[in-house]
């Protein structure tokens, strides 16, 4: 069995059903059913006796866009373990851009963030070469920067909050830095945190980093190592939007890209292109009275 659910733009609704499921016909996968989630009103929900999730995407995409979809192969549910990207994922920017910007770098720095997450780039790296350029800042900067600078993308306390109430445990792993993550994690709820540190020294960044880079082997490696100490049938969800989310969104039961460049998002299980972050408690068949304000 294949269940998609969908949110999209409610006019027209029926007639795009129609268009696609006559789309998915044709290509050997007929719709064994097509509700409205009775708890999650604006949330239509496609059955498939079999089919390719890919193909299911690809129809699903050219008769809704813009979406917001989560395809599965199996039944859904609230997931025990949640793994998350920060930058541009969690928080509507990428720290490292506006850190640069107050070294007079944000252009050059942000023209080298966006290669490395189209996956033009390799990630580790990208990174070195940026936090490079970063030498001599003032460590207090970054304090500024954060309150400034850095807010958190519409809908992710919410998002947070309600799977941790449902018995969910919260990862923020990024290739960000720790400087970053630690506060925003605070803010957002978060349970744990992964990312890099920034080498400091006489209160400014030296341009290099401590410790090991976590880079898109290490997300794959936390999702899988919190989901193994959570217990075998326990089930995840990854959310990203960069080349470097893949690993970590394929590894995931469910992986969800969000509003994420092309790479991502087709190596996901659907994406968020339409709402905001609750729209994935709305996919999970969270109703909205059970959502927990934040």
């Amino acid at each position: 069995m294949l269940i998609a659910r969908l949110i999209a733009d409610p006019q027209n609704l029926e007639t795009r059903l129609d268009a696609a499921s006559a789309a998915l016909e044709a290509e050997g996968m007929p719709v064994a059913a097509a509700v409205m989630l009775d708890f999650c009103g604006d949330v239509l929900q496609i059955m498939l006796p079999e089919g390719d999730p890919a193909t299911l995407r690809r129809v699903l995409d050219a008769h809704f866009a813009p979406s917001d979809l989560l395809v599965s192969a199996q039944e859904i549910e609230v997931p025990k373990l949640f793994v998350s990207d920060m930058d541009s994922t969690m928080i509507g920017q990428e720290c490292i851009d506006e850190l640069a910007d107050f070294a007079g770098l944000k252009e050059h720095v942000a023209a080298i963030t966006e290669r490395a997450m189209q996956g033009e780039l390799d990630f580790a790296s990208a990174l070195v070469e940026r936090v490079g350029l970063l030498a001599g800042l003032p460590e207090e900067t970054i304090a500024t920067c954060l309150s400034e600078r850095i807010r958190p993308m519409e809908g992710a306390r919410t998002l947070v909050a309600t799977l941790k109430a449902k018995g969910c445990h919260t990862v923020l792993v990024t290739g960000g830095f720790h400087h970053f993550a630690d506060p925003v994690a605070e803010q957002l709820g978060f349970d744990q945190v992964v990312g890099n540190r920034l080498a400091v020294s006489d209160g400014a960044l030296t341009g290099g980093l401590v410790g090991a880079i976590t880079d898109s082997s290490v997300k794959r490696q936390v999702l899988l190592d919190e989901a193994a100490r959570l217990g075998e049938s326990a089930t995840s969800l990854a959310t990203g939007d960069g080349a470097n989310d893949i690993p970590m969104i394929e590894a995931a039961t469910w992986g969800l890209a969000y509003r994420a460049k092309p790479k991502a998002r087709s190596a996901a299980d659907g994406w968020i292109d339409r709402g905001d972050l609750t729209s994935i408690l709305s996919l999970f068949g969270i109703p909205r009275d059970e959502w927990v304000a934040a």
